[in-house]
């Protein structure tokens, strides 16, 4: 695999040394890591493309893209039901 250079300030280098020294990784399998956890404008689109189709299979009716946009998120209501739950209890636990 052909490598190259990428040129940071000395604080993040140390800081990406500290963090892979952490994991038992080098530096640039670090940077690998990091890249591969941050998907692209066009990658998160193709994501959306593949998992709206899942549910579509799933559920079995033909919504349009313009559906799931006027949809509610659902997903990020439950997250935020949870957190107030978690507030909530840490507020009642303190």
């Amino acid at each position: 695999m052909a490598t190259t250079t990428i040129q940071v300030s000395k604080a993040t280098r140390d800081h990406l040394a500290e963090l892979a020294k952490e994991r038992g990784l080098s530096i640039g399998q670090l940077v690998d890591v990091l890249a591969a956890a941050q998907p692209t404008a066009a990658q998160r689109a193709e994501r959306l493309v593949a998992d709206r189709d899942v549910v579509r299979r799933a559920i079995g009716v033909d919504i349009s893209d313009e559906e799931f946009d006027q949809a509610p998120d659902v997903l990020g209501n439950i997250y935020k039901i949870a957190a107030e739950k978690a507030r909530a209890a840490r507020g009642t636990a303190a």
